[in-house]
């Protein structure tokens, strides 16, 4: 008999821990076949109901590959018994989305210790959990135990700042084959935009987007991401430095390394930076030069 795959999508409908605390006792009575589990936007889920679900990851049985408890009211009280969990059966889970919760340090470092063991996972979305450096800096040493088949990473909207350089030795990785990096509103600082494009420079062939919007780093930072463009290995397709703090010299920089290397941007968001018209009429020139595949522009 054909084995079914089970997929939950629940997102939004009012659940609460009582309500998850029932489901994952429906979900203990036949884990094989479930794939996916999300449940985004049950604001009243919280811990306690994160802490019945992990008895269901924790089965020997349960092949979930797909878990998204993005806005479920979670905090750092449930992550010791999430972490302990993914350790107990790490084989199965490929995209965890835990994003817009208030996991804080604490959280993310327990979480962190579980993470390690999840050498299969390839998309780990983490916005908006209130961390810091301190849980970054623990995120990034067990991402350093994981980072072959990751191909997703989105800590947007945390306080990451200088721990993007310990970021940046994973992405440095040879083994790293990162497609997608967001870490728009993330206090970055110009040591660290740094350490990044020294880390893109080695290992510039497998991202395709990166988001850096909202981190007032300046052309200094620019003028760093724009010696990777301008490798002939770069493959980068979409690049956001929405509110970058860029003036028309980093401006300059940027439509150098395009010059050089045409064939791979598609996609270039710069507004909400202080750039002059005449460098405007650059870009968009570009976007209408056949020369170039840079089909989408905005300044």
């Amino acid at each position: 008999m054909r084995s079914v795959i089970v997929l939950y999508r629940l997102n939004n409908c009012g659940f609460t821990n009582e309500a998850c605390a029932a489901l994952a006792s429906a979900l203990r009575l036949n884990p094989s076949n479930l794939r996916e589990l999300a449940l985004t936007k049950n604001r009243s889920l919280g811990s306690n109901g994160v802490i019945s679900l992990s008895t269901v990851l924790r089965d020997p049985q349960c092949k979930l590959e797909k878990l998204s408890l993005c806005e479920c009211g979670i905090t750092e009280d449930c992550c010791a018994d999430l972490a302990s969990a993914l350790r107990s059966n790490p084989s199965h889970l490929r995209h965890l989305d835990l994003s817009d919760n208030s996991l804080k340090d604490t959280g993310v470092k327990l979480l962190s210790d579980g993470l390690k063991s999840l050498h299969s996972l390839e998309i780990l979305w983490l916005w908006g959990c209130r961390y810091t450096e301190e849980g970054a800096t623990a995120l990034a040493s067990a991402l350093k135990s994981i980072i072959e088949h990751l191909r997703g990473l989105d800590l947007s909207n945390n306080r990451v700042g200088h721990s993007l350089t310990l970021l940046s030795e994973v992405i440095q990785d040879p083994r790293c084959k990162l497609e997608s990096l967001q870490l728009y509103l993330c206090s970055l600082t110009v040591e660290g935009c740094a350490a990044l494009a020294s880390a893109l420079k080695s290992n510039p062939s497998h991202l395709r987007a990166m988001d850096l919007s909202d981190n007032n780093v300046g052309d200094s930072a620019v003028n760093q991401l724009s010696a990777v463009l301008e490798n002939p290995r770069c493959k980068l397709e979409s690049l956001w430095l929405r509110g970058f703090g860029i003036t028309d010299e980093g401006c300059a920089a940027l439509a150098s390394a395009l010059k050089s290397n045409p064939g791979h941007l598609r996609q270039l968001i710069l507004h909400n930076n202080n750039i002059g018209q005449s460098v405007r009429k650059l870009f968009t020139d570009m976007r209408d030069d056949p020369h170039y595949i840079l089909h989408h522009v905005q300044i």
